[in-house]
């Protein structure tokens, strides 16, 4: 999707287009955009507003057309209170606003939405995703496409002067950085007979045909020379072959830090002999991928911004989850790349087996920080819910660093404890390790099962 975006110091009263799109803050603090939009529209704009019971609750969405010649049509989004308000509800907003213009027909937007308190360049970023992301629709799977309405040209209105140049920067990056949302997008709702290990290799190597990326695609064999038994495991059952992937980006000139990205691969979960019953929705279980595509899509972006002065590794350890006369049992021991040996007393828990040994695999690269992403336990989400992920990490300065990162780039972040002493649950009386322990903290055990298979030096460093 082609948009040009623009950025302009022109105030609501002052631009012309198709569509206007203007935030209004409830209460006594949207009256200064409310006497503003009076003087452009006319005195009869507020009798009208109160005819439509407009008040500017969050997520409250008006369109007026009809009222003069340019523009067209008015869009107004409500956004609450201005306690509080950031680049989360920036984007919430951007977004309601795009659907709303591009559904009337309108060609080129202008957005006026508040910016005080917000970096320019950040903010601008915000919503340029935030535009090109909305309007987004997947049809390839349908016979027919529905026509999808959308827009040429958007104008971002009200910047402060000489903060205009730094948000066209930032601008700049949001197709690259939206292409590869999209890519994450396809990946995590195409259906498991698409995508499959297979699948994901041919989009790594697509990647690094497009953008000169390295690729290594370890097989089966490869994987057993390294001692990969606790990947191998999950993937015994299945009839696809397993893919361990890894994708890697070298800058040009020197590299100051080194940055290694798991992500889960599990291109479909069945919950192997501890089969997934009725009512968890095993269908669903084709987004227990979305660690793979989470990063596939990062490095799909990094190829392209080209950063500098940082190598990104990608692995990801990608197959299925399933039953067969092969499959592993419930109570199998099997011995990971490092060595450690796990005693299987849950195989749906076969997320983290495979993270294992991509992070045994991801240390051996000596990164100065491994982020690990993955649809690794419903625990999680019991506790923080649909729109938090939980994040862990013994470094305190990766954690803010990933929480900044969160925070303005619409993922919203929950630090979790590593409580040590919750380590007992793994225990096993015959090997090193089980790999689940009790149900209560079931997610926080995840996480400190994982660690055993990190570098330990890699959790000191500080160079992120």
């Amino acid at each position: 999707m082609a948009i040009a975006f623009h950025c302009s110091t022109d105030s609501l009263r002052t631009w012309s287009g198709d569509a206007l799109a203007v935030g209004v803050f409830a209460g006594e603090a949207g009256e200064t955009t409310r006497t503003a939009l009076a003087a452009r529209f006319g005195a009869a704009l507020p009798a009208r507003l109160e005819q439509r019971r407009f008040r500017a609750k969050p997520g409250e969405c008006l369109v007026l057309e009809r009222l003069g010649e340019t523009p067209a049509t008015l869009v107004l989004i409500g956004l609450g209170e201005p306690a509080g308000f950031g680049y989360e509800q920036l984007r919430h907003a951007t977004a309601a606003a795009s659907k709303a213009a591009a559904a009337s027909g309108a060609q080129n937007l202008g957005l006026a939405l508040p910016l005080e308190g917000l970096d320019a360049a950040a903010a601008a970023a915000a919503m340029a995703e935030a535009v090109r992301l909305s309007l987004y629709a997947d049809q390839r799977f349908k016979g027919e496409a529905e026509p999808t309405p959308g827009l040429n040209e958007v104008v971002l209105l009200g910047l402060v002067a000489g903060a205009d140049a730094a948000a066209t920067a930032a601008i700049a990056a949001a197709p690259a950085l939206c292409s590869g949302v999209e890519l994450a997008r396809e990946l995590v709702a195409a259906p498991p007979n698409v995508v499959t290990p297979q699948a994901l290799a041919d989009t790594a190597a697509t990647i690094a045909r497009d953008f000169g990326l390295e690729l290594k695609v370890l097989e089966r064999a490869d994987c057993e020379a390294l001692g990969m038994g606790s990947y191998l495991a999950v993937a015994q059952g299945s009839d696809l072959a397993p893919k361990f992937i890894h994708l890697t980006y070298r800058p040009s000139g020197e590299v100051k830090r080194r940055l290694a990205l798991v992500g889960k691969g599990l291109t479909f979960d069945s919950g192997g002999y501890n089969l997934k019953t009725a009512g968890s929705q095993i269908e669903m279980m084709k987004y227990d991928m979305g660690g793979s595509a989470a990063v596939l899509g990062a490095m799909r972006a990094i190829a392209e911004l080209k950063p500098a002065g940082v190598e990104v590794h990608m692995i990801v350890a990608a197959c299925e989850n399933m039953i067969s006369g092969g499959a592993i049992h419930p109570g199998a021991i099997v011995t990971a790349s490092n060595g450690k040996t796990i005693e299987i007393n849950n195989t749906d828990a076969e997320g983290r087996l495979t993270l294992a040994d991509a992070l045994v695999y991801a240390s051996k690269l000596e990164p100065d920080a491994i982020v690990d992403l993955a649809t690794l336990t419903g625990a999680c989400v019991i506790a923080l819910g649909e729109e938090i992920a939980g994040l862990w990490s013994p470094s305190d300065a990766l954690a803010a660093a990933l929480l900044q990162a969160g925070e303005q780039g619409g993922e919203n972040l929950w630090r979790m404890p590593l409580r040590a002493a919750y380590r007992e649950g793994l225990k096993s009386g015959l090997a090193d390790m089980k790999n689940t322990g009790p149900r209560p903290g079931g997610s926080i055990t995840a996480a400190l099962f994982l660690q055993d298979f990190v570098a330990k030096d890699i959790a000191t460093r500080r160079r992120f």
